[in-house]
């Protein structure tokens, strides 16, 4: 079997073992993790789970909570693509864990109904073995799905994000290079004009509709936002429910793309994964974006004047010669818990009184 992450073999064994790793019995498991991980393997994982090193240690914090909760746990994998960064090997997916919440799972109640945990992951592959795992599990969707909600109401549509529409996600052969390339070129374009639109200066939404970002976005865009902000469509979507909000909350640095990058970099922050996969593109960082908290209204939060850095994940779909899809996973508790709210902490009078 070849080693290389972005060839066939290599593909469909990581996604098979990623598969059956959901589904092993607690007993299982660890076996799994041993054929899928390299023996000191890093796992990056939302907040509260964060990072954990050694297969015991993600045995017992990242995979044994979750089963003993979803006994009859599935993977679902909605996008699956694979390329290469700076030398390093990597496998991305978004999907849905899929189970019955049987038992309580990070304090959350169980609710005896069928849940659905929304994944972003990304893994870097050596030797055919996951070296690191970074894992944007959207908990607070899941707390939604348990009937609990501990921010005001998302501006953009809660719920399950939807599939490609063009139903070809699950990229298991290596795709075109020079469409791998472009669709990565054109995210990063995109990008560029996000990094320069000068906020401090001209920040409205009729800036951000006249930017050069709309030459990049398909009219009918669809954007997946993480639960507490929602899902928008088209420009007008994304400028009036997630990005007008988001940058009036928080302040970016500002210059051109390289100051920009240079910037984030020195406060730790910038991508450490950038591929193109066909008519796919992934970026991520942990963390990503580095900003401070100076407006409010950000998930009907005050603002909190603190510096945050943003867990994120990147997921575009190129069609008809433009970005159709972009699907976000986002740390949020942990970008909430940057800025003094802990979700987790400040819903267990809910959540026990919800378990009674």
């Amino acid at each position: 079997m070849t080693t290389h992450a972005t060839g066939t073999e290599q593909r469909r064994h990581i996604h098979d073992l990623l598969n059956a790793l959901a589904e092993a019995s607690i007993t299982a498991t660890p076996g799994l993790l041993e054929t899928l991980c390299a023996p000191d393997a890093e796992w990056r994982m939302a907040h509260p789970i964060n990072e954990h090193s050694g297969l015991e240690a993600i045995h017992a914090q990242v995979w044994e909570p979750l089963k003993r909760a979803m006994p009859d746990l599935e993977r679902r994998d909605q996008v699956f693509v694979a390329g290469s960064y700076q030398g390093r090997d990597y496998i991305c997916a978004v999907g849905n864990y899929c189970g019955t919440f049987r038992a309580d799972w990070l304090t959350i109640p169980a609710n005896g109904q069928t849940m659905y945990l929304r994944y972003g992951e990304v893994y870097q592959i050596v030797e055919g073995k996951i070296v690191q795992a970074n894992g944007l599990w959207d908990i607070l969707d899941f707390i939604r799905q348990a009937g609990f909600w501990p921010l005001a109401p998302s501006l953009g549509a809660e719920g399950m994000w939807s599939g490609p529409i063009t139903g070809d996600g699950l990229r298991m052969e290596p795709s075109d290079a020079e469409q791998s390339a472009a669709s990565i070129a054109q995210t990063l374009a995109m990008h560029r004009t996000l990094f320069e639109h000068n906020d401090r200066e001209n920040l409205s939404r009729e800036s951000l509709l006249a930017m050069p970002q709309k030459d990049h976005w398909h009219s009918k865009m669809m954007w997946y936002g993480p639960s507490g902000i929602g899902t928008t469509r088209g420009l007008q979507g994304f400028v009036d429910y997630h990005q007008l909000p988001f940058r009036i909350a928080f302040e970016r640095p500002q210059g051109t793309f390289e100051e920009v990058d240079a910037a984030r970099n020195a406060k730790g922050a910038g991508h450490y994964i950038r591929i193109g996969d066909g008519p796919y593109s992934v970026t991520g960082g942990w963390p990503s974006v580095y900003a401070v908290n100076t407006g409010g209204g950000f998930a009907g939060t005050t603002p909190s004047g603190r510096p945050v850095t943003m867990r994120v994940m990147d997921f575009y779909l190129h069609h008809e010669g433009l970005i159709r899809e972009n699907w976000v996973p986002l740390d949020m508790l942990d970008l909430l818990n940057q800025m003094g709210f802990d979700v987790i902490a400040r819903m267990q009078d809910r959540f026990r009184r919800g378990a009674l």
